[in-house]
């Protein structure tokens, strides 16, 4: 079979609420988290089976691993382990979704994974088996394997699409995306809001409080985007790394914007007018973060 090319899209976490601890250790949590059209290439081809090692990978990134820790290599072995195949890949990874900005890169790399090598094995098996697998490999894995905005409950296994009613006034929205030179690990964050010292009343959002917000946005058809955005985790980032604030804050002022951070950050992002001031917006940020911080601009997919 020829060599195939999967997209992998980075994703927002338009709303974000996490609701408690559970007994596992994990956090459950509500979300309504929309794809974009920013994303990863992941290049798979075939290989000899003889060929050692069995699964291999290159990133045109050179501060991107390549060994047994990228979720990419992680992921080929959990398919071949479940499914049985036999066979041999290389991946290629064009990385344009940036690392450690809670843009869900490295989950959307592992599920593409799963989708292109279940193509080269002839679609060995189901979505609900894909679903599983990626379930294990992270979170916020199984989302991926949608189309378009969807709802995540649990520690982000169970998914729904969004309403197509309500999933129309988000496919298109253009935004921009802006993060600075430093990210923030996901764990780190999700341990921080679970620390005793961290324990106020406003910690967790009662689960029935963030149902009951999702539910309302998703029934009012002249409810605005910026009407849905919440984010638990940034009290716990904003807390540390306070060049997020305070630049969202400016942002607002200046540009009467309504930027947040997605998922456990450090990429923050904004809705945009068609009018937006792009280069005065690049430059502020540039201005706040510097010249390395990355800044796009891409649209709800």
């Amino acid at each position: 079979m020829p060599a195939q090319t999967i997209f992998a899209p980075a994703k927002l976490n338009l709303f974000l609420a996490i609701t408690g601890r559970r007994a596992d250790g994990f956090h459950d949590l509500l979300s309504v988290v929309a794809p974009l059209d920013l994303g990863d290439e992941l290049r798979v081809s075939e290989e000899p089976t003889s060929r050692t090692p069995r699964f291999s990978l290159r990133c045109d990134d050179p501060a991107v691993p390549v060994d047994e820790s990228n979720l990419v290599l992680r992921a080929a072995q959990v398919f071949a382990a479940e499914t049985g195949w036999s066979g041999a890949a290389h991946f290629d990874l064009l990385k344009r979704t940036p690392v450690g900005a809670g843009l869900g890169g490295g989950s959307s790399d592992a599920t593409a994974t799963l989708r292109a090598l279940n193509q080269l094995a002839g679609n060995l098996v189901g979505l609900d088996t894909l679903a599983r697998l990626a379930a294990t490999l992270g979170s916020d894995c199984p989302l991926f394997l949608q189309e378009g905005p969807v709802v995540m409950r649990g520690r982000g296994e169970r998914i729904e699409p969004l309403p197509p009613s309500a999933a129309k006034r988000l496919k298109g929205k253009r935004v921009l995306v802006f993060k600075p030179a430093f990210g923030i690990s996901t764990a780190w964050a999700y341990r921080h809001l679970a620390e005793p010292s961290a324990q106020t009343e406003s910690t967790y959002i009662p689960a029935a409080v963030a149902e009951r917000r999702v539910a309302d946005w998703i029934a009012d058809p002249d409810a605005t985007v910026d009407a849905l955005l919440f984010n638990t985790l940034e009290r716990v980032a904003f807390g540390k790394f306070v060049a997020l604030p305070t630049l969202l804050e400016r942002l607002r002022v200046e540009f009467g914007l309504k930027p947040m951070m997605t998922g456990s950050g450090s990429a923050c992002f904004a809705f945009l007018p068609d009018d937006a001031p792009l280069e005065q917006l690049t430059t502020t940020i540039r201005q706040a973060w510097g010249d390395s911080a990355f800044i796009v601009t891409a649209k709800i997919a």
